[in-house]
Formats: C-alpha cells, sequence, structure tokens
C-alpha cells in the first residue's frame, strides 16, 4: 500500500508559518504519543529554530506508560521541553503553564532587562492533522480567554487569544503536513487514524497492526479476543473472525469487517496501552 500527502498543501502550509513564527516567542508542537516521531513534520525543527520548544506527547492515555516515559527522556535530551497530555480530558494541560515559563525564561529575563515589565509570551501550536491541535486549543484555551484583536504587524484576519496575564496564542495554528520518506511512517499513520480509511486497503493495514501487536502486545491481543496467538497475522485475523463472529454468506470469514473491528479497538484503547515505535529506532 503507498502513503501519499499532497505536496501543494505542505508547501502553503510552510509558508503561513514561516509569516507566524515571525510574531512568536514559543512553539508549542502535538505529537500522537502512539507513534511521536512518525507524527512529527522535521521542517519544524527547522522553522523552529531558535525559538523556545515544548512537545506535547497528546492520547498519552492511549500509548504505553513505559513507551511515554522514554520518549518524554529522548526529547529532553533533544533540548525539547516535555509534557504528556490528553487533550480530551484535560490531563497534563494545567501543567503546560509552569513549563511555559520555564521554556521561556531566558526571553523574559531579556525583556526584563530591557525594562518590559509584564508582556505576554506569544505561542503557536503546530502539529500534523489530526493529532487533536483544535481539541488542545479548546482545552487549554478554555471558555475565559478573550481575543485581543489585530495588533500592529500581524498580517490581517490573524487573532491572538489572551489566555492569561502572561500568555496569549495565536489562533491560527501552525499546521504542517507530515514529510516521510519511507512508507512505514505512513502506515503508522494510517494505523492511528490520520489519513482517511478510504483511501486505505483496511485488511492490508490490519494485518500490518497485527503483525507489529504479535511481536510487541501479544498477551493484549490474546486478553482481547480470546484467541490462541501465533506468528502469522492472517492467521489471527481469521481468528479474530471466529471469536466475533464475523461471517459472510456462507460462513465465509469477514476478514474486513474483522480489520474494522481491529483498527477501532486500538485507535479507541479498547485494546489496551500500545506504542507503536521505541526512540532507539530514531537514533
Amino acid at each position: 500500500m503507498n502513503y501519499q500527502w499532497y505536496p501543494g498543501h505542505m508547501m502553503k502550509a510552510r509558508r503561513m508559518m514561516q509569516e507566524d513564527l515571525k510574531l512568536i516567542d514559543l512553539i508549542i508542537e502535538l505529537l500522537d504519543a502512539r507513534a511521536p516521531m512518525s507524527s512529527r513534520n522535521p521542517d519544524i525543527d527547522e522553522l523552529g529554530r531558535n525559538k523556545a520548544r515544548i512537545i506535547l506527547l497528546n492520547k498519552a492515555d492511549l500509548a504505553d506508560k513505559s513507551r511515554n516515559a522514554q520518549w518524554t527522556e529522548y526529547f529532553k535530551e533533544k533540548g525539547f521541553w516535555v509534557q504528556e497530555v490528553n487533550a480530551k480530558t484535560g490531563a497534563g494541560i494545567k501543567s503546560i503553564y509552569p513549563l511555559i515559563k520555564e521554556a521561556c525564561k531566558e526571553k523574559i529575563a531579556r525583556d526584563r532587562k530591557r525594562g518590559i515589565i509584564g508582556r505576554p509570551v506569544r505561542a503557536t501550536v503546530a502539529g500534523i492533522p489530526n493529532v487533536g491541535k483544535s481539541t488542545f486549543i479548546n482545552s487549554f484555551a478554555g471558555k475565559a480567554c478573550t481575543k485581543t484583536g489585530n495588533k500592529p504587524g500581524v498580517t490581517k484576519g490573524k487573532q491572538w487569544i489572551r489566555l492569561n496575564k502572561e500568555v496569549e496564542l495565536l489562533d491560527t495554528p501552525g499546521i504542517l503536513w507530515p514529510r516521510f520518506d519511507n512508507q512505514a511512517v505512513g502506515e503508522k499513520l494510517a494505523m492511528i487514524g490520520s489519513i482517511k480509511d478510504e483511501l486505505l486497503h483496511m485488511e492490508e493495514l490490519a494485518g500490518a497492526l497485527l503483525g507489529y501487536l504479535l511481536k510487541e502486545y501479544p498477551v493484549l491481543l490474546k486478553e482481547r479476543y480470546q484467541i490462541i496467538t501465533n506468528e502469522d497475522a492472517y492467521k489471527t485475523l481469521e481468528e479474530i473472525c471466529i471469536s466475533r463472529r464475523c461471517f459472510g454468506k456462507g460462513e465465509v470469514p469477514d476478514l474486513a469487517r474483522a480489520s474494522a473491528i481491529v483498527l477501532e479497538d486500538f485507535r479507541s484503547g479498547k485494546l489496551g496501552n500500545i506504542t507503536l515505535e521505541r526512540p532507539e529506532e530514531w537514533q
């Protein structure tokens, strides 16, 4: 299966982010904790050079807790400030404000030396589509925020949201499409739901996911579907058909239906806490 994105969208998004970055002090980068590196766009490192950086591992509740810890350490070693969050429930959101202060302490100190007191940190949110940016922004901003209106030097149409006295958020978040040179990255993005299912071969995708789970999380498969796991992904899919009574006419196993069940169970967390990649794969 071939996974593709649209270069035209990427170029437009990159130009928009370049313009936005002239106005901000801090980039808050949202990643999917189940596939942190696959859900990154490496352009952000280049575009965000010399800016304070915070990485948020979103959907951390769906990921493997031990892997969350490993990824947190990995990004900290790269010089980022890191926080696990769940944008839907708000878990970890309150910890972001003190993290912003810490990440921007040099900027705040420079302002004070220049006699600039009380100027809020200006931040933007970056991330690939479907990583949870809108949900995060709504959760982070809350109901008490107010739009402060256009400011000098701000392109017409851009608005700043005053979160509190210390932080303002550019309400047109930086959006970048993922850029990948190998299909393994695209495959992981498809597994977590970042590519429309209509564009995918679901049985092939479910087979790839099961192949990974049989190596890394066989107990979760056994417990969820009450099956005897083996090393063959497609035989395992047939076993799931039997376990979940997924049959077509003539009692033929309905692999498409079973594939949809497996993918939905993974994406919703019903299969358990699963992470699709390890930091050492990206050293």
